[in-house]
């Protein structure tokens, strides 16, 4: 029964880590951008989540109606603004502008809420649970793991289904011919940014209220975005949540066998699933 619960409870993380990556998966399947700063926008959401709840007095849950669309309009501004500018063939420049991107919201962090750790209070939402068996489930856990369904649904959902999806389907295939088309690439990237950094800022809100945080998390949380989105295939998004299930199980499971193993037990499913399916297990998007 110990080993059970191990599971459940690594799977459940493993709807974090899917809402970590799910951000990175879009915007890899749409313009090819891999954005080194992902991680610490999910803190920068967090941040934000605890400036709302502080002024306002707002539940962190009911924080997201203000900071979803607080984030989305940042990553359409720094798309259209920086990023654009440094897409084309090289991979290089996005890389560099990205990690550059991640030293200043580090540092501005740290600056405007010094390096103490913090945390979302939610209340009651972080102890309540239900026992199932004989497995006890938290809620906030259940939660998460629901809503990283209902977000990697509603992504699939608006890439095939609508307007919207069409034009980044049609951006990501041929840039050229999609403007020819009379597609403005630059605001479908914007889009695709604005919409990625919406899904980052419910992972920061989820993040904040599951555990402390402070400016120097993001580059662990980037990893274990990118593993869930390299295992799962790159650019599908069901693949991204069970590489984040996958990833959550085998931190649990190392925990259990030792507790210093727990994230090294992560890296080394990650290195395993690479090493036998190098583009992953669900390499292709299906519709």
């Amino acid at each position: 029964m110990e080993w059970l619960n191990a599971i459940v409870q690594g799977t459940l993380l493993g709807g974090l880590y899917a809402l970590f990556a799910a951000g990175l998966s879009l915007i890899f399947g749409v313009m090819r951008l891999v954005n080194i700063a992902h991680g610490d926008l999910i803190v920068l959401a967090a941040y934000l989540g605890l400036t709302v709840t502080t002024a306002t007095g707002m539940h962190p849950m009911a924080a997201l109606v203000i900071v979803v669309p607080a984030m989305a309009l940042i990553g359409y501004a720094l798309q259209r603004g920086l990023l654009n500018q440094t897409l084309g063939d090289d991979i290089l420049p996005p890389l560099l502008v990205t990690f550059g991107l991640s030293v200043i919201i580090q540092n501005g962090l740290l600056e405007v809420y010094t390096a103490d750790p913090q945390t979302l209070n939610a209340g009651s939402l972080e102890t309540a649970s239900v026992a199932v068996g004989g497995v006890t489930l938290g809620i906030l856990p259940l939660l998460t793991f629901g809503i990283a369904i209902a977000v990697i649904w509603g992504l699939q959902w608006t890439f095939y289904h609508t307007a919207l999806g069409r034009a980044f389907r049609a951006v990501s295939d041929n840039q050229d011919i999609a403007q020819l088309m009379g597609l403005n690439r630059r605001h479908i990237f914007g889009l695709a940014m604005a919409l990625a950094l919406g899904v980052t800022a419910i992972a920061g809100i989820l993040l904040g209220i599951r555990t402390s945080f402070d400016p120097s998390i993001g580059g662990g949380r980037l990893i274990f975005g990118f593993e869930a989105v390299i295992i799962g295939g790159l650019g599908n998004l069901w693949g991204t949540l069970i590489g984040g299930v996958i990833l959550g199980v085998a931190q649990t499971i190392g925990a259990k066998i030792d507790p210093g193993w727990q994230v090294l037990a992560g890296h080394i499913a990650f290195l395993v699933i690479l090493a036998v399916r190098p583009n992953g297990l669900f390499p292709r998007i299906s519709g």
